[in-house]
């Protein structure tokens, strides 16, 4: 590849699209590279929790270009990798190199990848304290990555206090409020759950409606939780029907702690059988040839029993599947996805890796 930016632009959007082996092909058939360069593969790898791989590269931009200087970009790459594999002594020790070594100051993005790594560990007070001693005011991102670790490990308490100062900062979105409903939900406390879903309605706050979206042939399709309105429905559903069967006989069982509302334990198991994600799998799986990936896309975080059942499809029917929530993408193979299941704690935004938005 002569052209640097082409070959850097490439390497971005294989990392951006889940093909990490695409991105390392264009990485290494270009002649010159440069700091973004290297940025994007990190990145790409950090996409897909892929932490050891992500400093590997790190440590070979070092060694091979010793102009080569990193910048707040390349260790919030980093930071995220590590955040994703749940590898928080690592993590830890490239936060505290980066004064020590390379005299960058962490940003609030930093900050925010730390706060995220304790909090998949379930290392809630230690985030708590973490966010207390910060050199700057907390921001959205950084209280949200609180809140999302309150909802997976179940204390509403410490989430409460996260959400408060998320309404503090930004009173408008939804989205905080919905994530603190889901953490009391999580831990049976319906009617606080309920309580805080009035309080949305009461001020006048819309939720955003969550679905999932698949391409075919160049058309693209878009289902919401239990969509009946698709062309191809009694298909689809008749799918999910022998799915279920079939991954019941080899062991999955639904779990219901991700029904959000106060159901009986049928209708619980039910709900969250028709999650988006679900029916667009099951589109993908009679309308896309065999040998070829069925990539989805889902605009809210993939739930834990949508992941796991993932995981029992992959194996089950022997495809390949690639799902880019809202957060990261999930890559499931042969009953394993590439996240290695620490994925369900990330509240962070989607980082674009290479300019740090």
């Amino acid at each position: 590849m002569g052209n640097i930016f082409v070959g850097t632009a490439l390497v971005d959007m294989y990392g951006k699209c889940g093909c990490i082996g695409d991105a390392e092909g264009a990485f290494h058939d270009m002649a010159q590279r440069n700091l973004i360069t290297w940025n994007s593969l990190i990145g790409g790898y950090a996409h897909q929790g892929l932490a050891d791989m992500a400093v590997a590269a790190f440590e070979k931009m070092l060694s091979s270009c010793n102009e080569m200087i990193p910048n707040n970009v390349t260790f919030v790459c980093l930071l995220a990798a590590c955040s994703r594999a749940g590898n928080v002594e690592l993590g830890m020790d490239i936060f505290a190199s980066m004064r020590r070594r390379y005299a960058i100051e962490p940003g609030p993005e930093h900050y925010a990848c730390i706060v995220d790594l304790l909090g998949r560990a379930g290392m809630l007070d230690r985030a708590y304290d973490f966010i207390m001693k910060m050199p700057f005011r907390p921001t959205i991102s950084i209280w949200g990555a609180l809140l999302g670790a309150c909802r997976i490990h179940r204390n509403p308490e410490l989430g409460r206090i996260a959400a408060e100062n998320l309404f503090q900062l930004d009173p408008k979105d939804s989205g905080n409020f919905v994530v603190l409903s889901n953490s009391f939900a999580a831990a049976g406390r319906w009617e606080e759950a309920t309580s805080v879903r009035k309080e949305i309605k009461d001020i006048g706050l819309k939720k955003g409606i969550g679905c999932s979206w698949i391409t075919v042939k160049n058309e693209v399709h878009i289902f919401q939780a239990k969509d009946t309105s698709h062309e191809r429905n009694s298909k689809i559903h008749a799918t999910l029907s022998e799915l279920k069967r079939d991954m019941e006989e080899a062991g999955y069982t639904a779990d219901p702690t991700y029904s959000l509302y106060d159901l009986e334990e049928e209708e619980k198991v039910s709900e969250v059988w028709l999650h988006s994600e679900k029916i667009a799998l099951a589109f993908g799986l009679i309308s896309i040839p065999p040998v070829v990936p069925i990539r989805i896309t889902k605009n809210l975080r993939m739930c834990g029993d949508c992941h796991s059942a993932f995981k029992f499809i992959s194996r089950i029917t022997k495809r390949e599947i690639i799902v880019r929530d809202n957060a990261r993408f999930h890559r499931f193979q042969d009953g394993h996805c590439y996240c290695k299941d620490f994925c369900f704690l990330l509240h962070l935004p989607y980082w674009d890796f290479s300019t740090g938005n």
